[in-house]
């Protein structure tokens, strides 16, 4: 293939958020009653960070909060939710990174742990050529656990599911001219397929690993101090609580 590639991650590489969770705050606000659904969610999560139950296991029983709601709804809130929430939280700097990658003719992929049911909006609003996440089912009313279809898309399996659709080769195992951008260490197989790696706001092991390896590093504006109060504001979205900043212009 002669064009290139540009590869991005969702939650906390594109905006300061986990979007699940700022989605899920966008509906509670509307919906209160929903979160009834902490009653049996907020049980869990101690058995996850045990590792009794796992991210996959986890990921349905978050999406609990959907319970009962017909897709007509859930589409409507997610259109909602694009142009407004979504697109305030967004950072500038990292958006300017996918039009400078349109403008050199980068075919421009987005990969995210989400669900596909709004990532895919997501991709279409930000002018992606492609994208890749979690394959929930979405009914005609969801149910109390959602369905995935296929893997939790995160760590190799972002790289398992570009191939398998037959978006990169096999080899060569680092891709020419290629950009990669992520929050995460779990996205190590995604920034080493790329010959230049950015980093948005790195933890202290990739950070370890961006210095050795003469990655770049961008640092927008966050609403919230460093990692307890990314944290806590995770916590007011799980709850309905937050209220997002307005879009900075």
């Amino acid at each position: 293939m002669s064009r290139a590639f540009a590869f991005f991650d969702l939650d906390h590489t594109l905006l300061p958020h986990d979007t699940q969770a700022l989605f899920c705050n966008y509906v509670l606000k509307r919906e209160g009653w929903r979160r009834v659904w902490l009653l049996w969610f907020l049980p869990c999560v101690p058995l996850a960070v045990m590792r009794l139950l796992s991210l996959r296991t986890m990921k349905r029983l978050f999406l609990g909060y959907l319970w009962g709601m017909r897709k007509e709804t859930l589409e409507a809130h997610v259109a909602d939710f694009l142009e407004g929430d979504f697109a305030a939280a967004l950072y500038p700097e990292v958006v300017a990174e996918v039009e400078r990658h349109r403008e050199e003719d980068r075919i421009l992929v987005l990969n995210s742990a989400s669900p596909e049911f709004y990532l895919r909006g997501i991709a279409e609003k930000l002018g992606f050529d492609q994208v890749f996440g979690t394959r929930l089912v979405v009914s005609d009313r969801m149910p109390f656990l959602p369905r995935i279809e296929g893997p939790n898309n995160k760590h190799g399996e972002k790289i398992t599911a570009m191939r398998e659709r037959g978006l990169i080769p096999d080899e060569p195992p680092v891709l020419p001219n290629a950009w990669s951008y992520s929050d995460s260490s779990a996205d190590l197989p995604l920034l080493e397929l790329a010959e230049h790696a950015v980093m948005i706001h790195p933890g202290p092991r990739l950070s370890a690993i961006s210095d050795a390896r003469g990655w770049r590093t961008m640092t927008p504006t966050r609403p919230y101090a460093g990692k307890w109060g990314g944290r806590a504001t995770m916590a007011l979205q799980v709850l309905g609580l937050y209220r997002v900043p307005p879009r900075q212009n």
